[in-house]
């Protein structure tokens, strides 16, 4: 397959390009640098230049307290953007695989959320990535929507790394425990996609590590695989707090738990539990030149 992906310097915009091209197909990393989704023109000419049989649209403004007041530049990426590379991919024939996020709900319920349930996003950040859902459902007609949550890889920033980081430095950390999802790790999902996209089951997919946790019990389970994997300590103390004592200018949802009815139901294969996927991320980190930047030592 020929593979054009968005958003290839991020962090799960890397590890699809490693995925993709360790599997044999060819891949178009597109970045900042090289594309602005914000410009159709531009995303056309890239598009019809390149043609894909599928565009894998990684990029996204992610920044999920600054949306709040950033409204205009959230919606002409996370929507705008969208459309763009939506149309630019209907012009060459190539399916359209749009990576979209729990936020889109409410987080209210108490089951994990279905992939046809009722969307409800309260962030400035989850009502633009729903408008960009609406856009690739009206506009594409070989789409996949891949939902997912709490995402953490190699490259960029993320939660896993800074608990390390604060582990190493402090003796004692407060983490929310009000707050459940399913930590997702890049290169599982990157594999998800890989499998998905060669296939034309299109629709909306729940894609994340199996398994819950609240971000307390992910930070100690972080602490507990590191001091066994990296075979150091970590002296620090994590307690549990509430929501209401980190006050953030966007609304977190209390439950991201997403079912996998459509992965299961078009059989294909299933993420590996939370855990295990942690487990292979820490291992992948300490083999990195990074490592030293999280040890105790």
């Amino acid at each position: 397959m020929r593979v054009l992906v968005t958003g290839a310097g991020g962090q799960l915009g890397q590890d699809v390009l490693r995925v993709f091209q360790n599997a044999g197909h060819i891949v178009l990393p597109c970045g900042r640098e090289t594309l602005d989704i914000t410009d159709y023109e531009n995303c056309l000419e890239r598009t019809e230049a390149f043609k894909p049989d599928v565009v894998i649209h990684c990029a996204a403004y992610t920044a999920v307290d600054q949306a709040e007041s950033d409204v205009d530049t959230a919606y002409a990426v996370n929507a705008s953007g969208t459309r763009n590379m939506v149309l630019a991919a209907q012009s060459v024939g190539a399916k359209f695989c749009y990576i979209s996020t729990d936020y889109v709900f409410d987080g209210t319920a108490k089951a994990p959320y279905h992939e046809y349930d009722n969307t409800n996003p309260q962030s400035i950040y989850g009502k633009s990535k729903r408008a960009g859902e609406v856009l690739v459902q009206s506009l594409s007609s070989a789409f996949f929507i891949v939902r997912t949550s709490w995402v953490y890889g190699l490259h960029g920033h993320n939660f896993v790394k800074t608990m390390l980081k604060l582990g190493a430095e402090k003796p004692e950390l407060k983490v929310v425990n009000d707050q459940k999802g399913s930590p997702t790790y890049t290169v599982d999902l990157a594999q998800f996609l890989l499998e998905l996209t060669q296939t034309e089951k299109y629709g909306i997919y729940h894609a994340s590590n199996t398994g819950e946790c609240t971000w307390f019990e992910f930070a100690k389970a972080i602490f507990d695989e590191a001091e066994r994997i990296f075979r150091e300590d970590y002296p620090v103390r994590v307690e549990p707090c509430t929501t209401e004592e980190f006050p953030r200018p966007a609304p977190r949802p209390s439950n991201s738990v997403m079912e996998h009815l459509a992965i299961r139901t078009n059989g294909l294969k299933d993420l590996r539990p939370w855990r295990e996927g942690l487990q292979a991320f820490l291992r992948e980190l300490g083999e990195s030149d990074e490592a030293k930047s999280y040890s105790t030592r």
